[in-house]
């Protein structure tokens, strides 16, 4: 995969649930991690003692995170509703030349920051 510019990396929400994605948010700095947890299903009987895992059984997960500047007002509104709520909306993230994430994510975390000589962050 060739280099890519950060800034296309973009964040959509479905604000209504019905599939109406939406850009909230101008992210300066993001991760995407995947993670796939292994069941083990070693025993007395295995194999010279061999570790053994059951292929495919494990629980995936993946996990963004990032930081950067609300598109406008209702975009921050709807980002802390959805927080404080606990709410478990579909996502899309646009990765380019690679594809399109979309899925179920729940908001777990959720900061402020700011300088004195610049805007909000989050």
């Amino acid at each position: 995969m060739t280099a890519q510019s950060g800034r296309d990396m973009l964040l959509k929400l479905d604000q209504t649930g019905a599939g109406s994605f939406l850009t909230v948010a101008g992210l300066r700095t993001r991760n995407l991690s995947f993670n796939a947890a292994s069941i083990d299903t070693t025993d007395s009987q295995s194999v010279n003692r061999w570790r053994e895992l059951l292929s495919g059984g494990g629980v995936k997960r993946a996990s963004l995170t990032g930081s950067g500047v609300f598109r406008d007002a209702a975009s921050d509104a709807q980002i802390r509703t959805l927080f404080f709520a606990g709410t478990i909306r579909n996502w899309q993230l646009i990765l380019p030349d690679f594809g399109t994430i979309e899925g179920p994510f729940q908001i777990v975390a959720l900061e402020f920051g700011a300088d004195h000589a610049g805007e909000v962050t989050f």
